[in-house]
């Protein structure tokens, strides 16, 4: 079965990257530091918020992601990841739309 036609119960996102390369990824800014997010990788959005470098932008891309979208693409700091990335789950609305926007077919499709 190839990425394109997977079953989201089973689609192993870690290798999609999709929604990393899609979305501004925001969330309360002391997450990031209770997460072990390295600073760096993070931007201050504002007093409340932060976002992950690279996804403050009209073509987000998040620096955290490497590699090729849709072929062998992964996270570099997958387990300190923010609650804004661990919520967007295979062939959810976010991932979708990411997948789309990406020319790669839904999950299930």
């Amino acid at each position: 079965m190839n990425a394109d036609s997977a079953d989201p119960t089973t689609f192993d996102c870690t290798t999609c990257g999709a929604c990393c390369a899609s979305f501004r990824v925001s969330f309360y800014w002391a997450e990031g530091a209770a997460n072990g997010l390295p600073e760096n990788l993070t931007e201050r959005l504002n007093d409340r918020f932060s976002c992950m470098a690279g996804t403050n932008s009209s073509a987000p891309r998040c620096v955290a992601l490497q590699g090729r979208i849709g072929e062998s693409a992964a996270c570099s700091v997958y387990d300190q990841r923010s609650s804004t990335c661990r919520e967007v789950q295979p062939g959810d609305a976010q991932c979708r739309k990411a997948r789309l926007r990406h020319g790669l077919s839904p999950l299930g499709a």
